[in-house]
């Protein structure tokens, strides 16, 4: 079967798998349940998904959760995927497996294990320098918590640099949700830590993702003015968005251009929406695929009728090529267009959408 192309004619290239809807965090911006829904797909299962995905032309698996550190069969399903590999540059098969985490169970032996499974890059998650700014993010009792786990995330970042994951050539990365009036007092000296560490750091809008998080215009901080506040103190300099990529690259002019930490990356999804290229397909972990993170609850397509062992191998491909030709979501573009309209307040009855610990983020 060809590769997959939407009604937008956008190709379909990343798998976003989530392997649990848990988490050992209560993040403020995303508040899982905590709990698995009923249901979970088996490995045998994700691999008939990422094969589908991989011959409808997915190039990149993301592994997400929940926190997916807590699946405990995660080194076994990414060792498994390895025969998906593209075996030439030109030909169909997976270019990178990645994994999201918020590192807070990332021993030195994970990492390794990890990384001899085949795993090619990991993206941490911290968003504070301070105990008192990591608890409030991530929903901790108190300062004390905070440190313990800023101090966790901090040795989880040494102990994948030290198992291969070169930040230098990509394989490690920094995320962090700024939130006006919430940590945006971080935004210095995150990009501190990163520039000291030799990483890339990642900065996300706050996002309208899910019902519960609380979410209004008002507490945007706006990638643009990330990157003013940053320029002032380190000057900027434009490295542009890869194609289908989410983030927009700059590189801190006092930096060597190959050297870890000389880049700076924004995710601006609600200020400046990437929906036009966006090549993303998301499968929750109990097998729900769905085409757009702001999807509404209950409009994806569940895929576990065509995983049964009854079915032949290619149904599940013919169902994700179905949904993904249907496709016409541009949720951020067309929420964008009704504020270049003067009408923001509209965004108070916009649709519910599905939690984002469900979809992976």
């Amino acid at each position: 079967m060809a590769s997959a192309t939407d009604q937008l004619n956008r190709p379909l290239g990343v798998l976003r798998l989530s392997l649990t809807a848990r988490c050992n965090l209560a993040c403020t911006y995303c508040l899982p349940d905590g709990v698995e829904p009923p249901g979970l797909l088996t490995l045998e299962q994700r691999l008939q998904v990422i094969g589908a995905a991989v011959r409808l032309g997915a190039r990149s698996l993301r592994l997400t959760g929940g926190e997916p550190l807590l699946h405990g069969g995660l080194e076994e399903l990414i060792a498994a995927v390895q025969p998906l590999r593209a075996t030439h540059p030109e030909r169909a098969g997976l270019r990178e497996i990645a994994l999201t985490s918020n590192g807070l169970l990332l021993s030195a032996a994970r990492a390794r294990s990890l990384r001899a499974a085949g795993l090619d890059r990991i993206t941490l998650s911290l968003d504070g320098t301070t105990g008192a700014s990591v608890a409030r993010m991530a929903g901790l009792a108190d300062a004390a918590a905070g440190e313990r786990a800023l101090a966790a995330v901090l040795a989880a970042l040494e102990h994948a640099r030290a198992a291969g994951f070169d930040p230098g050539r990509g394989a490690l990365k920094l995320n962090a949700v700024i939130q006006r009036s919430a940590n945006d007092d971080q935004l210095l000296p995150l990009a501190a830590l990163a520039r000291e560490r030799g990483l890339e750091l990642r900065l996300i809008e706050f996002m309208d993702v899910g019902n519960r998080n609380g979410w209004r215009p008002e507490a945007v901080l706006s990638a643009a003015e990330m990157l003013e506040r940053i320029s002032e103190r380190w000057p900027l300099e434009p490295r542009g968005r890869a194609n289908h990529g989410t983030a927009s690259r700059w590189r801190y002019r006092d930096h060597d251009p190959e050297s870890g930490g000389a880049h700076l990356a924004v995710v601006a999804s609600v200020s400046a929406p990437f929906c036009g290229d966006c090549n993303r397909l998301r499968v929750t972990a109990d097998g729900i695929a769905y085409t757009c993170l702001f999807a509404a609850p209950g409009s994806g397509l569940d895929l576990r009728p065509w995983l049964q062992a009854t079915n032949p191998a290619e149904a599940v491909r013919e169902a994700i090529a179905s949904i993904w030709r249907r496709r016409t979501d541009r949720w951020s573009e067309e929420r964008q267009e009704v504020w270049q309209g003067d009408n923001p307040q509209s965004t108070a009855t916009a649709p519910a959408h599905a939690e984002m610990a469900y979809l992976g983020g």
